[in-house]
């Protein structure tokens, strides 16, 4: 307690901490005798108001006897006597050095903050200003609330004709729902939203933008990259790709139609000269079988032409059936060991559990012995040809198509032949493709590989070093064991009568359906052709009460002969 002639009247012990001299010493002494003629000058302000009989706080720097800086926080109180008058002040002092200066810190790091809020604020109203990418700001329902002057550079609209319009105004109307529903989905709790769409610009053209989309404080907030030119360039790519696909395909269409009209001419010859001598009178019974054999084994020779054909056109009609690799690889292997000579020696390799495939049976073995063969041409006729099964394989990457997690038999078939060339690798599953002299093969084998594994729902593939072998491998689906019922002889007998049964033949070649429906009203049936499913269906009705029978052409133009079935 200090009195109003300014001397200490009472003290506690805390002042010898602060005064650093003893309690005692300090009784009686004026303020100016402690703290000196700074320390008065630095109080004069707030002694005169509190002797005035008002409360005072104040800061000072009040540093330790040592030197060390201290803050004191310092209240006088008035005190009055009986008559009211103020007859002195109580002191109390506080060391606030640690709150002042976390406060000063809390001060400084705001004021570090609000200058970088700013710096990023300018930051961010530079690039609205200059960004040459739209820049939007919108309602989940389309209504548009900021937009920057990309806008005007880029669509023509000015700002003032944006705000508070629909966007929706300008999307195609083709975009429209799918841009909404992108909205509906952000509005949902997506996080973010790409998409691309199409907006009117002011002359009446339309420009593709490519949109990065995010909602926050209920709207949404977008990015947006005119992306016209892209769009064009890869639009005239896709039609420079389809024009040389388009291109690719007359040639393998010239490739096939030489190729066919070669081997068929020569087929033909056998069975026009055939049928010539077979007409001739007085023609001996040996003779005549000869001939008819000859027709016969020329026919089952452009059958199989015809099947390569199809399988590499992936149309044949295949009669998939569940197959045991092993049982099949070690029957064929028999077949390739024929084929290929005493001189080559042929290998299997054979997990010990069974798997299996659906596949066309003879398909399958024929395109075993069609890389069989390939192979014994490659080791000029002597190596090893070794047959390798693995179960349960994943398919890989080929010719740029995505590979298959699911589990496919892996059947390969490995040479040590002399290789093929990679200038060569690229074309070796064309049709009528062949590096074998004329007369040697037709190009037509591995391309019945392919078109039957593409057909089989796998795929082949081939590795090849030159001096070392070549090794295909063929990829075909995987399938549960399936139980066979038990499979009955059918008797041979006589052609049957066909005794009036009404049959409706399905063919859209006119010889063939007239040579079929001769055939069966010769054997007893009643007959009526359509040139195709349409008609059929037309014919049969809703229910097909007018005929027992449905005889038709598998693969016709329009709808197939099985979709005609499962109608």
């Amino acid at each position: 307690f200090i009195d109003r002639s300014l001397t200490y009247r009472f003290v506690n012990a805390a002042y010898q901490t602060w005064f650093g001299r003893a309690r005692d010493t300090m009784l009686g002494r004026t303020i100016h005798d402690l703290v000196g003629e700074d320390g008065v000058a630095a109080r004069r302000d707030g002694i005169e108001r509190a002797l005035c009989g008002e409360t005072v706080e104040m800061d000072l720097d009040w540093p330790w006897v040592d030197g060390r800086r201290r803050i004191a926080n310092i209240h006088y109180t008035p005190r009055r006597d009986a008559s009211g008058a103020v007859d002195g002040f109580y002191v109390f002092v506080q060391d606030v050095t640690a709150q002042r200066d976390a406060a000063a810190m809390l001060t400084e790091r705001a004021d570090t903050l609000a200058r970088e809020v700013a710096e990023r604020t300018a930051d961010r109203n530079a690039l609205w200003e200059l960004s040459t990418d739209l820049m939007l700001r919108c309602t989940f329902e389309g209504t548009i609330t900021a937009v920057n002057p990309a806008w005007t550079e880029m669509l023509g609209w000015r700002e003032d004709e944006l705000l508070g319009r629909s966007l929706f105004d300008l999307i195609n109307p083709e975009d429209r729902t799918r841009t909404s529903e992108g909205a509906h989905e952000l509005s949902g709790g997506m996080g973010h939203a790409r998409f691309d769409n199409r907006y009117r610009h002011r002359d009446g053209s339309y420009r593709w933008i490519s949109w990065s989309t995010h909602p926050a404080e209920g709207l949404i907030n977008a990015v947006g990259r005119d992306v016209t030119a892209d769009k064009e360039q890869a639009e005239a790519l896709e039609a420079t790709a389809e024009a040389l696909r388009q291109s690719q395909k007359m040639e393998a269409v010239g490739q096939l139609t030489g190729g066919v009209a070669h081997d068929f001419n020569n087929l033909l010859t056998i069975i026009r000269s055939s049928v010539d001598f077979l007409r001739r009178p007085n023609l001996s019974e040996e003779r005549r079988k000869r001939y008819m054999d000859a027709v016969s084994d020329t026919v089952e020779r452009a059958a199989k032409l015809t099947g390569q054909l199809l399988a590499f056109a992936r149309r044949q009609a295949l009669k998939p059936e569940v197959l045991n690799v092993s049982e099949r690889l070690r029957a064929v292997a028999d077949m390739i060991d024929t084929v290929t000579g005493a001189r080559v020696r042929v290998l299997t390799e054979l997990p010990d559990h069974s798997c299996f495939i659906k596949a066309d049976l003879s398909q399958f073995e024929t395109a075993l012995v069609n890389m069989a063969v390939n192979a014994r041409d490659a080791m000029d006729g002597a190596g090893t040809l070794t047959l390798r099964l693995s179960c349960g394989a994943e398919i890989p990457p080929i010719r740029g198509h995505a590979g298959s997690a699911i589990p496919f038999a892996k059947i390969a078939l490995s040479d040590t032949g002399s290789g093929i060339a990679d200038d060569t690798l690229s074309h070796i599953f064309e049709p009528f493709f062949t590096t074998k002299e004329v007369g040697k093969g037709t190009g037509l084998g591995l391309s019945q590989v392919f078109g039957f594994a593409k057909q089989s729902g796998g795929d082949v593939d081939v590795h090849s070093v030159v001096g070392e072998g070549t090794t295909f491998t063929l990829y075909l689906p995987q399938v549960e064991a399936e139980i066979e019922p038990d499979a009955h002889e059918e008797e041979s007998g006589p052609a049957p009568d066909g005794a009036g049964r009404k049959v409706l033949v399905v063919e859209d070649n006119i010889e063939v359906g007239q040579f079929a429906t001769q055939i069966l009203e010769d054997l007893g049936y009643k007959t009526t052709w359509a040139a195709n499913a349409e008609a059929a269906l037309e014919q049969l009705g809703p229910d097909g009460d007018g005929f027992d029978v449905v005889f038709s052409d598998v693969v016709m133009p329009g709808m197939g002969g099985i979709a005609l079935a499962q109608e």
